[in-house]
């Protein structure tokens, strides 16, 4: 038996090469590959960096999803199934749309899929696939295999996931639906395992919260300081109200955190339900006791919420500017499929597309919905305008100076090299068509 997984892309302008932005190892594949038994002859075509070969020997189609990437999958699937070869999704979206999915393959795993994978192989083998698996929420012991990442030229960045799932409830979050608002913390000891046989010095600690739970983490903090590895994450602003936590932190290599600052507008975050973020009177000197123990800051913003418009972005662009931050996002919001952001704009009959994520003529970087106080395309191109002026030529090198004080050598390089590129991508990808065929290249 063989099985053919696949990892879509979001798409391409018509004519255009793929995006030239970073690519990480898609670690799903590689748990999936691990839970795979060995007499099972496996291949991974990741459409963001290659072709997919529709004409290759195989038993059985596996495609991750994404809400970005639903319609170019779906269009993946059928090209395999009109030879005749069963497809099985799963994903974020499959969990959250199931029976959408279930229109566009032979079986759907909705959830986790480490408790179902062996007993899906085994139906897959004997020609009796259900419809339908549903896998358990919650952490898994088993170790990625990432061989089968050889030869596709990933960022050379290790990953290894520490937790699942988050303690909040944002409106906006697919996470928080998914799980439920819980966080799952894997086990130290594979956690410690997986950063050892990582080829790469340099980690990237996969959680959705790595601070949900601060015993928790002030634990894996303290186990994973012996490797002596350089390693970013996620986490929460409210964290540096911890010094003992930020200390132990960086000792265990932390150089740079992701922070969802969402907004600086406090009646935006009580409506995206991340009140936990307000820190109004003390928001810069929570920024200013991350940066002085010695850890980088990769901000996020997010635009679109009733009480946003050219005012609340611009202010979101100079504290970013103000603060010096490793790099920063500046997106517009997204309602995704099954949250509670999407129900509400959809009662109140804001959503331009009931399904953006399926809609012909939906383009990345574009709004879903009418936002209150500015057009969906003035918010659009805001967002594109911050972007673009975050990694203007003189922020950058102000950033990359401040830079060079907080994080260690390694990542001196690792900064030039993303922020340089940052500007240029940022026209790239807007107005990418979502779902546009992908499987002819120029030359």
């Amino acid at each position: 038996m063989k099985i053919t997984f696949i990892l879509p892309a979001i798409g391409k302008k018509p004519g255009k090469k793929y995006i030239g932005t970073w690519k990480m190892e898609p670690l799903t594949i590689a748990v999936l590959k691990a839970l795979t038994p060995p007499e099972i002859e496996t291949e991974l075509f990741d459409d963001r960096l290659e072709l997919i070969d529709y004409d290759t020997r195989t038993d059985l189609v596996c495609i991750t999803v994404e809400s970005y990437t639903a319609k170019r999958s779906y269009r993946i699937a059928q090209r395999f199934r009109e030879r005749g070869i069963p497809v099985v999704m799963g994903g974020y979206h499959v969990t959250l749309c199931p029976e959408e999915a279930a229109e566009y393959c032979d079986s759907v795993i909705a959830g986790n899929a480490e408790s179902v994978w062996l007993e899906m192989l085994t139906d897959a083998k004997g020609g009796t696939l259900k419809p339908l698996y549903r896998g358990s929420v919650g952490a898994y012991d088993v170790q990625p295999d990432k061989s089968i990442f050889e030869g596709k030229g990933y960022l050379p960045v290790s990953l290894v996931e520490t937790g699942r799932g988050c303690c909040h409830s944002c409106e906006f979050c697919s996470i928080s639906r998914f799980y439920c608002s819980k966080y799952y913390c894997r086990d130290h000891a594979l956690i410690v395992d997986d950063i050892r046989k990582s080829k790469h010095r340099y980690t990237f600690l996969v959680d959705d919260n790595l601070v949900a739970d601060r015993r928790n983490a002030m634990k894996l903090f303290e186990d994973i300081t012996p490797l002596g590895i350089k390693w970013a994450g996620q986490g929460t602003l409210s964290m540096a109200k911890d010094e003992n936590l930020l200390k132990t932190m960086k000792k265990s290599g932390c150089e740079i955190i992701l922070i969802g600052f969402e907004s600086l507008n406090k009646e935006n975050l009580q409506q995206m339900n991340k009140s936990f973020n307000y820190a109004l009177g003390e928001r810069d000197e929570l920024v200013k006791r991350i940066h002085d123990a010695g850890i980088g800051i990769y901000a996020t913003f997010v635009f679109g919420y009733d009480n946003d418009d050219e005012r609340t972005i611009h202010d979101a662009l100079e504290f970013a500017k103000k603060h010096n931050f490793y790099t920063a996002a500046f997106n517009h919001l997204l309602p995704f499929p099954n949250t509670a952001l999407y129900d509400r704009l959809k009662a109140d009959n804001r959503l331009i597309y009931d399904k953006w994520w399926l809609a012909d003529g939906y383009n990345y970087g574009e709004l879903a919905f009418h936002p209150k106080l500015v057009t969906a395309e003035k918010m659009s191109q805001l967002c594109r305008d911050a972007r673009k002026e975050f990694s203007a030529p003189k922020t950058v090198l102000s950033r990359g100076f401040a830079s060079l004080g907080r994080t260690s050598p390694l990542l001196w390089g690792l900064f030039w090299g993303m922020n340089l590129r940052l500007g240029e991508e940022v026209d790239q990808k807007m107005h990418v068509p979502i779902g546009e065929n992908l499987d002819e290249l120029p030359k």
